[in-house]
This record gives C-alpha cells, structure tokens and sequence, in this order.
C-alpha cells in the first residue's frame, strides 16, 4: 500500500487513488482494510452535528464524536464541525452499513487527524519547510491547514518583514502557501509557524532594482515622516508624505536610492491608484529545511535573522527597522 499523504484537505480530492476508492462499496471496504485515507465533500452537518458525505454514489456519515481529533482529549466545539459543510473533509473508513438495500459507510476524520499528528505534525521540527493551505485570516494571523485540517497559527509580524496591517494584505482564504515550522509541536500538538524566511533576503530582493528606475508598489503603512511602499513581500521603501495617498493604492515610485548598510530605499511617488492592482511576486526556495536565515546585508547597522536549533526553538532577533 502506498503511504499516506498527509496533505491539507482538498488535494486529495481529485487525485486518481481517491477517484478509485471512491467509486464503490467494495473499494470502500479495500481502502478501510488498508488504512488509506479518503477525501469528498460535506454537504451536510444534520442537527445531531453529523457531517454527510457524497462519495461517488455512497453516503458517507462523519458521526459527531470522530469529526474532529484533539490532543488529550478536549472536547471539540461545534463551530469546527459545521464550518466544514460544503468544504472537502479527509476520513478514514472505518465500516460498511447495510440499509434497506443500500450502503452507507461510517467515516472518521478523527482518524486521519490523528494518523497525520502521529506520522507527521509531531515529528517536525523547527526550521522545517512545509506547504499550507489558508482556512481563516484574522487581525493578528492567518489559520493555516498543515495536514488533514489541523489548524496552526502563523501571527502577522511572521508573514513579512515589509510592513502589513493586516493578514489580507499578504494573503486570501484558500491559498496554498510554504511556511517554516517556527517551533515543533507542544503538548496540545500546536505549531507555530512562519513566513518571512521564505521570501528572500534584504540584498536579494533589493537586487530586482536600481535607483533611477520606476517600479510598482502598493502603499502599506503611512507615518508622520513618510509613506511605507511595498515594492516587493519582503521590501519597502520610504516615500515622501503626499496628502493624496492612501494604504492600499498601486503606487508608481521612482527609484531614488538603495542605501544596503541602512537597509534602506528612497523614494519618490510618481502617481497613485485608488485599488490594489499591483501583486507582489512569491519565489520560494526549493529547499526542505533552513537553520538559519540572515535578512540584514553584511556590514548593517542593524541586524535581523532568524535562528533556528533543528529541534524546537526559535530565535528572532531585532526587529523590522
């Protein structure tokens, strides 16, 4: 048997194993002896909170007690069960009903979440890159899915080091991401994770520019000595207050000056758009795993990196200048 996949909920949606176990009772049967985990989407949470799933042409029933795992035990609120209705749910079939003639297999989600915090979310450590889907964006972080609809908590000053005001800025609901585990697993099976170490170096990013050129950007912040525009997710420069610009306009900035030992950039606001239309481009690094990522340039004043042991601490030191 292929190993499980222990993925976010929704791309096992559509791949071949899970057309094939789907397609019938008999397949249902051979993925419950096999232990593999399924997905479909919940169409219904009835009033006992039972989730309702179509697969293929069986019903699938999530009774309330395995809709969701938690560690030792907590109970799960109702809010995590009947917000999956219309969303794809990953479960593990875990028997097959006779009724009137017709199949109905009894499903566990609990199952799969457990499996994928046992084989996967509790063997992370800190530094390790994963991917991530998006569930919820709140003022001071984003939810993400790391596996099987386990929720961890990446916090807005981790998303970027280029000034944000609020997760939207950076992301939408839905969006599949890399994010680096910024600590393993506590004892309730939490992670928290991070971001900016994924979007590149100061020098990196500031090498896409050259003073005397006019880029794009999207104002991010507006201070009493300047206007903070994004010219990329991990890179802002410092215009001029102008009374006509807003956060969230496209702003076209002429390129005064890159300073590498102040960390910073110069500039000049050309013209401004009343909608964000600019999109900051995401390159990440086809690596696994990081130990250490230094954003400041060799000889800067000022220094900020991030440290991580391999195991499951962290260290962030200083803070965006």
């Amino acid at each position: 048997m292929k190993q499980n996949e222990y993925c976010y909920e929704g791309k096992l949606l559509k791949t071949e194993r899970n057309r094939y176990y789907s397609q019938s009772a008999e397949t249902l049967a051979e993925a419950m002896d096999s232990g593999v985990i399924l997905e479909g989407i919940s169409y219904l949470c009835d009033h006992d909170r039972h989730l309702h799933v179509k697969i293929g042409e069986i019903e699938g029933i999530i009774p309330r007690s395995e809709c969701v795992y938690t560690a030792k035990g907590l109970p799960e609120k109702d809010i995590a069960i009947i917000s999956r209705v219309g969303k794809p749910v990953c479960f593990k079939v875990i028997a097959i009903e006779s009724e009137n003639g017709s199949k109905r297999a009894i499903l566990s989600r609990r199952d799969a979440q457990r499996d994928c915090m046992r084989e996967r979310i509790s063997l992370l450590s800190a530094g390790d890159i994963i991917e991530a889907r998006i569930t919820r964006l709140d003022p001071f972080g984003a939810f993400c899915d790391i596996g099987c609809g386990m929720i961890s908590l990446l916090p807005i000053d981790c998303m970027s080091v280029s000034r944000i005001s609020h997760p939207r800025d950076r992301f939408r609901n839905g969006q599949v991401i890399k994010v680096v585990v910024k600590s393993g697993s506590d004892e309730f099976g939490r992670l928290t994770l991070s971001h900016r170490e994924l979007l590149g170096t100061w020098e990196e990013n500031a090498a896409r520019f050259t003073p005397g050129q006019t880029a794009a950007g999207i104002v991010r912040s507006i201070e009493d000595y300047g206007v903070f525009v994004e010219l990329a997710p991990n890179l802002a420069g410092l215009a001029e207050c102008r009374d006509d610009v807003k956060v969230g306009q496209t702003a076209a900035v002429f390129i005064k000056n890159i300073i590498p030992d102040r960390m910073k950039v110069k500039l000049a606001i050309i013209d401004c758009i009343d909608r964000e239309s600019f999109i900051p481009e995401y390159v990440y690094p086809e690596i696994s795993h990081i130990d250490r990522w230094k954003y400041s340039p060799d000889g800067c004043e000022k220094l900020i990196e991030s440290i991580f042991d391999g195991s499951d601490q962290y260290m962030k030191s200083n803070s965006t200048p």
